[in-house]
């Protein structure tokens, strides 16, 4: 099925005419590239299930331990593969393919906010380790005491977007804060924002005279190097006020052509929503991070239970979600997209 589709796709960028409307040529090329991928990674799925079956059959007859072991091995990476190619089959958004970048923002609370915001921000790499992403943090400010006040990176692989964009909004958590000396139960907030990182094909205009451009000193973890050079990077953009920074290369350079990719990605998000009739299909409302506005919440005390309040789906396997395990909450909201019609 696949395969035709890119064959009729092909046949259409064989015309003479084809490159005449760019944005229509740019988006055939990218599902071209998109639909390829795909069918490389099912075909390698189709040929790992049939070394396995082969390697099952023999082994029927010597029945020998150490290969009984090697197949139980790869009937576990099987079976996380086969996970991940099911989530690919929900994706039909525009940008699903597309690499992310991630901002999280803890709410008004101090330092119990930011300590939730540093938990999250844990979750979402041993996510992207568990799925074979690769993660980049390009920005982060320590909390005073504890936790993070912000932290922005990427997860870098396909349909990261189309995944990670399932957690965008406000994170909710409830426990017995470990900042309390009276023990008292306490209620935490913190945004997640979801981004694509778009292609340099997208044209997006960004003019020299719109931006200001600051360096400062590095904070945080790095050494030497972070308290003596000036290598971290601020940008902002004037005509919408809107602030990138970086600072997770050694040089000054580097960090600002990372800052003008998320930039970039920023500008297309904003013109984005200033054009789409429903503001939910890139960013989601912004909502306030605070009562009633949460998308998920995670009560460790009195009991244990992690709940989507979009999707009702819920766990109680809390220790497993922190440490990453978010696939059964990104599928069933996904399911839920794909069944009303979103």
């Amino acid at each position: 099925m696949k395969e035709e589709e890119v064959k009729k796709l092909e046949n259409e960028m064989s015309r003479g005419s084809f490159w005449s409307d760019q944005e229509n040529a740019q988006e055939v090329t990218k599902k071209v590239k998109e639909l390829k991928n795909i069918i490389v990674e099912f075909n390698k799925l189709k040929n790992n299930l049939e070394e396995l079956a082969i390697l099952l059959e023999l082994n029927l007859e010597e029945d020998r331990k150490e290969i009984w072991e090697e197949i139980e091995q790869k009937v576990e990476v099987l079976e996380k593969d086969i996970e991940r190619k099911e989530l690919i089959i929900l994706f039909d958004g525009k940008y699903d393919i597309n690499h992310a970048i991630v901002t999280i923002r803890p709410g008004a609370g101090g330092t119990e906010s930011q300590d939730w915001a540093e938990m999250l921000l844990r979750m979402y790499l041993r996510w992207a380790e568990k799925n074979d992403y690769k993660s980049e943090i390009l920005e982060i400010s320590p909390g005073d005491e504890a936790g993070i006040k912000n932290v922005t990176f990427t997860i870098s692989g396909s349909h990261a977007y189309g995944c990670l964009k399932a957690e965008k909004g406000i994170h909710r958590l409830v426990r017995i804060s470990p900042f309390d000396a009276n023990r008292r139960r306490h209620t935490s907030f913190a945004s997640v924002e979801v981004i694509p990182e778009v292609d340099q094909e997208v044209e997006i205009e960004i003019k020299e005279s719109d931006l200001r451009i600051d360096t400062y000193r590095a904070t945080g973890a790095g050494g030497q190097h972070v308290n003596t050079t000036d290598s971290a990077v601020r940008i902002t953009h004037l005509p919408t006020n809107i602030v990138v920074q970086c600072q997770n290369e050694r040089s000054q350079y580097s960090n600002k052509m990372t800052a003008m990719k998320i930039l970039r990605a920023r500008l297309f998000d904003h013109y984005q929503k200033e054009k789409a009739e429903d503001l939910k299909e890139i960013s989601g409302k912004k909502k306030d991070i605070a009562w009633g506005s949460q998308i998920r919440s995670y009560v460790f005390h009195p009991y244990q239970m992690v709940k989507d309040h979009r999707t009702d789906a819920e766990s109680g396997n809390l220790q497993a979600i922190m440490d990453g395990e978010i696939n059964y909450f990104i599928e069933a909201y996904l399911k839920s997209k794909k069944n009303s019609g979103l």
